[in-house]
């Protein structure tokens, strides 16, 4: 298995005896990809990528604070702000770290 995808099986076991939603990350090459899951349902409530937003000529890291801070917004006004935050595998700086102080600076608590 690759060095991700170990990673990404130790924190999400951590994350299974939670009651909160999930706020799972996936970055490509190109794209940051964020999604609010409800475990106990098995649905996925909000989902926010970089390519919806068309943040043409913006950072990477820039795209992704902008994806925080919108999942953030629709979260808030569906009220749900208590959250648990999934890297999904990925370390935590640079995108993954841009989309966690995003949706921190919308106003999710995790």
């Amino acid at each position: 298995m690759a060095t991700r995808q170990i990673r990404h099986k130790r924190v999400k076991s951590r994350l299974k005896d939670s009651s909160k939603l999930r706020l799972s990350i996936f970055k490509s090459s190109k794209y940051v990809f964020a999604q609010l899951i409800d475990d106990s349902k098995q649905t996925t409530l909000l989902s926010v990528h970089s390519k919806s937003l068309n943040l043409k000529g913006v950072t990477k890291v820039n795209q992704a604070l902008a994806v925080g801070k919108e999942l953030g917004k629709l979260a808030i006004a569906q009220g749900l702000n208590n959250i648990v935050f999934d890297r999904g595998g990925f370390l935590y700086h640079g995108r993954v770290e841009a989309v966690a102080n995003g949706a921190r600076e919308a106003g999710l608590i995790f």
